[in-house]
């Protein structure tokens, strides 16, 4: 005969209560996205009177139009929207251009200078390394001036080269972040291609490289995202509209009130578009980001 404990009848109040946490937390975090979702399919004339409503106030799907650029002027006009234009499709791909490339350089460049930190030999490197570091401690913008003037002197303002040319090399963090990894490659790889008379270049190809896969995943999502969200160096020297990316469009189309008051459901859906990309390559990836956490960098 089965022995029924006296728990068993029991509610697990302690996994409620934390069911119950991750919920609201989740409803936090998203909400700000709803919010968005909501704002972006409401009418903007109406959007003052229903300001609290939880739901879309006037539904209509006006907002997307003018953001792709389907409404005349005077249309978004009546539609209460801004008369500015959001050439989407082109910013879109100069986000896409200016961010794969700065992703794919950096991440290159690093992971170079993270080898020959991680595991090449020669006088000074530790003091370099350390020296290589204090950047780390130096915020970005002490550099923008110096940066600025650089780019104009070479005449690469209003050009893609001009708005990757700064973060297409190694960064600090970048190098730290792969070194790490790197010096956790097991030593007798190496040796066994060294036998086979391989040297650094086959060895960072053959073997550092494919070994790393996890945390340089890691570090590319990483950089795109801040690569495609960067606003204030594009907004220096990209102001020209054939290389101007996503982020510095929005903010000029805020700008492009008539009305007096932003076109907010317009604002929404381009950031909506904005967001899309990202959150779908999070979505793809992300467990790369988690699962790099607890990479050794043996195999």
């Amino acid at each position: 005969m089965a022995v029924t404990s006296p728990r068993s009848g029991r509610l697990p109040w302690g996994r409620i209560a934390g069911w119950a946490v991750l919920v609201v937390v989740m409803i936090v975090t998203l909400f700000p996205f709803y919010w968005m979702l909501r704002t972006s399919f409401s009418s903007t004339r109406s959007l003052a009177a229903g300001a609290t409503d939880l739901l879309p106030v006037d539904f209509t799907l006006g907002a997307y139009r003018r953001v792709l650029g389907l409404s005349s002027t005077a249309e978004a006009v009546a539609e209460g929207g801004s008369s500015g234009t959001v050439s989407f499709w082109l910013f879109l791909r100069n986000s896409i251009v200016v961010a794969t490339v700065t992703t794919a350089g950096q991440v290159f460049f690093s992971a170079m200078a993270a080898y020959a930190f991680a595991r090449m030999r020669w006088p000074g490197r530790d003091a370099v390394f350390m020296l290589f570091l204090t950047a780390l401690m130096v915020p970005p913008i002490f550099t923008t001036l110096p940066n600025f003037i650089l780019i104009k002197d070479l005449g690469l303002l209003n050009t893609y080269l001009g708005i990757v040319l700064p973060h297409l090399l190694m960064t600090p963090f970048a190098v730290f972040f792969l070194r790490q990894f790197f010096l956790g490659v097991n030593a007798s790889l190496e040796e066994a291609a060294r036998i086979d008379g391989a040297g650094h270049v086959r060895i960072f190809f053959r073997i550092i490289l494919p070994v790393n896969k996890a945390p340089i995943a890691t570090l590319a999502i990483l950089t795109y995202i801040t690569s495609w969200n960067d606003y204030f160096w594009p907004l220096l020297v990209g102001k020209d509209e054939s290389v101007r990316v996503l982020t510095v469009a929005l903010g000029i189309f805020r700008s492009q009130t008539p009305q007096g008051s932003p076109d907010w459901a317009g604002l929404m859906a381009a950031t909506l578009f904005a967001a899309l990309p990202m959150i779908i390559l999070f979505t793809m990836l992300g467990r790369r980001v988690i699962d790099s956490i607890g990479y050794t960098g043996v195999k």
